[in-house]
C-alpha cells in the first residue's frame, strides 16, 4: 500500500488547528495570570479555577473518550471470546461520574485542593504520600502509552506511515501545547477534538452498516455466520470476572488526578457536578459508534475485502480492527475522517496525562519536599520539565506492546486495587492514619503482584476460586480478585487505623514511638470540628433572636 498523501494532508491541517488553538489558549492562560490571585502555578495546573461549564464538560468528556475508549470498545466488540457485554467503559464511566459528581465532588472542591494528593499530605504527611503518589504516576504514564498506541496503530494501517513516525509526531505535539497553556490549552483544545471526535464517528458509521462486504448487524447478533455471534455472553464462571472488570473501570477511574483536575478548576461546587452528570450523558453517547464498528467488522466476510483471510482476530489484528474496518469497508475519504475521531481521542486524552502527572509531582513532590520555598517562576519550569519527561517515558512505552487494552487494564487496574480505597479512607474516614495507610498499601501491592497478570506475563502464585485457562490457554483469575483485594485494602486501612489509635491514645506503646504523630493530629482534628460546631450553634441562636426595631 502507498503512502495516502490526501490523508498526510488532513492530518497536517488537524495538527495545525489544535497547535493553532493551544497557542491561543496560552495567550488568554498568560493574561488570567495577572489576574488570578493564586498565582501562576494555580493558572497552569486549574487556569485559576475559572473553567465555565460548558467547558468543563467538554474536557471532562474528552480526557475519559480517548483513543483506548474508541478502539478497544470496536476491538472487545469484534473479538470473538469477548463481545459487547464485554465491551464495558461506557456503562461503567457513567456509574464514574454519578459517585464522583455526589460524593467527591463536595470534599475535594470545597477545600480547594490543588491535587488529588493534597488531602493525604495534609493527613499523612509527605513521606507517606510521596510513596502513595508512586501508583497515581506510573497509571497516568500508562495513560500516554494506551493513547499513543491507538494512534500509531490507526496511521500505520490507514495511512501506511510507519509506526514510530505517528507515535512520535502525535507526541511532540501534544507536548508542546500543554507546556505552552497549562490547562488553559489542555480545555479549549478538548473542545475542538471532542467536536471532531462525535463528527467524525458518526459521519462512518452510515457507510460501514451499508457496506457490501458486511450482513446485518441484526443477523449477526445472536447468530453464528462468519464468527460468534458479536453481542457475546456471560456464562455463570465467567460473571465474577464481569463484574469485576465493570467494577474497575467504575471506580479506578475516580483515582485518576486527571478526574479531580477538572473539578478542581471550577468555579464552584455545584458547576463541579454538573460537569461531572452532563459528561456521563455525553460518554454514553460517543461509545455507541465504537460499538457499531465491531459489530460491522464481526459481521463481515473479509474473504470478499482485499484484506483477504485470515480474519483480522486470526492475525492477532483485532486491536486495530476500528482502523482496518474503515480501510477495507469504507470510501477512501471517509476512513480519513475516521483516522481524524481517533487523532482528536488520543490528543485529548494524551494532554490530560501530562498535565495531571505534571501536577502531582511539582505541586505535591516539588513544591511540598524537595524545595518549599520554589518561587513561582521555578514552579513554571517544573511542570515543564515534567511533562517533556512524562511524555518520552509513555512514548517509549509504546514500542513494547500494540495493544491498547493491555495499557488500560493495566493502569486503571493499579489505580482500582491500590489508590480507590487510599482515596475513600482519607476523605470519609477521620479515623484512618499513617499506620493503617501503609498496611494498606502494602497489602493491596503485595496481593494484587502474587495474583497475577497474563497480559504482561506475570506469573499466578495466588490462585482464587474458579480460576482456570481461558480461550488463549492462559491461566485466568475468574474470581473478582481486584474487588476482593481493594475491599482487604480498605478494611485494612480502616482496622489498623483503629488499632494504632487504641495503642497511642491508651499510652499502651509510648508516644516517641508514633512517627505519623496520629494524637496530635486527632487533636487538631477535634479541635477544628468543635471549632465549626460552636460557630454553627451561634450562627443558629444569632438567627433566633428578634431583629431590633428601626426608625424610618
Amino acid at each position: 500500500m502507498a503512502l495516502n498523501v490526501p490523508g498526510l494532508v488532513v492530518m497536517a491541517v488537524f495538527y495545525v488547528m489544535i497547535l493553532g488553538t493551544g497557542i491561543w489558549a496560552s495567550v488568554r492562560s498568560k493574561k488570567e495570570e495577572k489576574k488570578c490571585s493564586g498565582g501562576s502555578m494555580e493558572v497552569t495546573l486549574l487556569a485559576g479555577r475559572k473553567i465555565n461549564l460548558l467547558v468543563g464538560i467538554f474536557t471532562l468528556t474528552a480526557t475519559w473518550v480517548g483513543g483506548g475508549f474508541i478502539l478497544g470498545i470496536a476491538e472487545a466488540t469484534y473479538n470473538p471470546t469477548l463481545g459487547a457485554v464485554w465491551a464495558l467503559m461506557p456503562v461503567p464511566y457513567v456509574l464514574t461520574f454519578f459517585i464522583g459528581g455526589f460524593f467527591f465532588v463536595k470534599p475535594m472542591r470545597e477545600n480547594n485542593y490543588m491535587t488529588m494528593m493534597d488531602p493525604f499530605q495534609r493527613k499523612y504527611g509527605n513521606v507517606l504520600s510521596s510513596a502513595l503518589i508512586f501508583p497515581a504516576l506510573v497509571a497516568d504514564v500508562l495513560w500516554v502509552a494506551r493513547t499513543l498506541v491507538s494512534l500509531g496503530g490507526t496511521m500505520k494501517v490507514i495511512l501506511d506511515l510507519p509506526y514510530i513516525y505517528s507515535i512520535i509526531i502525535s507526541s511532540v505535539v501534544a507536548i508542546v501545547y500543554t507546556l505552552l497553556g497549562g490547562l488553559y490549552s489542555v480545555a479549549y483544545t478538548d473542545v475542538i477534538q471532542l467536536i471532531l471526535i462525535f463528527v467524525s464517528l458518526w459521519v462512518c458509521v452510515p457507510f460501514l452498516l451499508t457496506n457490501p462486504h458486511s450482513v446485518d448487524i441484526s443477523l449477526t447478533a445472536y447468530n453464528q455466520t462468519f464468527q460468534d455471534p458479536w453481542v457475546g455472553s456471560v456464562e455463570l464462571n465467567e460473571a465474577g470476572k464481569w463484574f469485576d472488570d465493570f467494577m474497575l473501570l467504575a471506580l479506578g477511574g475516580l483515582a485518576y488526578q486527571a478526574f479531580y483536575q477538572r473539578i478542581l478548576s471550577s468555579s464552584s461546587c455545584a458547576q463541579a457536578q454538573v460537569t461531572c452528570f452532563a459528561s456521563s450523558a455525553f460518554c454514553l453517547v460517543l461509545g455507541i459508534p465504537s460499538v457499531l464498528v465491531g459489530a460491522v467488522a464481526a459481521s463481515t466476510d473479509w474473504n470478499s475485502t482485499a484484506y483477504g483471510l485470515p480474519t483480522p482476530y486470526e492475525r492477532n489484528d483485532a486491536g486495530s480492527i476500528l482502523p482496518l474496518s474503515l480501510l477495507h469497508l469504507t470510501p477512501t475519504y471517509v476512513s480519513v475522517i475516521g483516522i481524524g475521531a481517533v487523532a482528536a481521542a488520543v490528543m485529548s486524552s494524551m494532554d490530560s496525562a501530562l498535565l495531571s502527572s505534571a501536577s502531582l509531582f511539582s505541586a505535591n513532590i516539588y513544591k511540598n519536599i524537595i524545595r518549599k520555598q520554589a518561587s513561582d517562576y521555578e514552579m513554571q519550569w517544573v511542570i515543564r520539565i515534567s511533562v517533556v519527561v512524562v511524555g518520552l517515558a509513555g512514548t517509549g512505552l509504546t514500542f513494547l506492546d500494540s495493544s491498547v487494552l493491555v495499557f488500560w487494564l493495566v493502569g486503571v487496574d493499579m489505580s482500582y486495587t491500590i489508590m480507590f480505597s487510599q482515596l475513600v479512607c482519607v476523605l470519609f474516614f477521620k479515623i484512618s492514619n499513617g499506620y493503617g495507610a501503609i498496611v494498606g498499601y502494602v497489602l493491596g501491592f503485595v496481593l494484587r503482584v502474587l495474583s497475577g497478570e497474563p497480559l504482561i506475563g506475570l506469573p499466578l502464585v495466588i490462585k482464587f476460586p474458579g480460576c482456570r485457562l481461558n480461550e488463549e490457554g492462559k491461566l485466568t483469575q475468574y474470581f473478582p480478585f481486584r474487588t476482593f483485594i481493594m475491599v482487604i485494602s480498605l478494611v485494612s486501612i480502616i482496622l489498623f487505623s483503629w488499632l494504632a489509635s487504641v495503642l497511642f491514645n491508651k499510652g499502651l506503646l509510648p508516644e516517641q514511638w508514633d512517627v505519623f504523630d496520629i494524637k496530635r493530629n486527632q487533636k487538631q482534628t477535634n479541635g477544628a470540628t468543635a471549632d465549626l460546631d460552636n460557630q454553627n450553634n451561634e450562627d443558629a441562636a444569632a438567627a433566633r433572636r428578634p431583629l431590633s426595631t428601626t426608625r424610618c
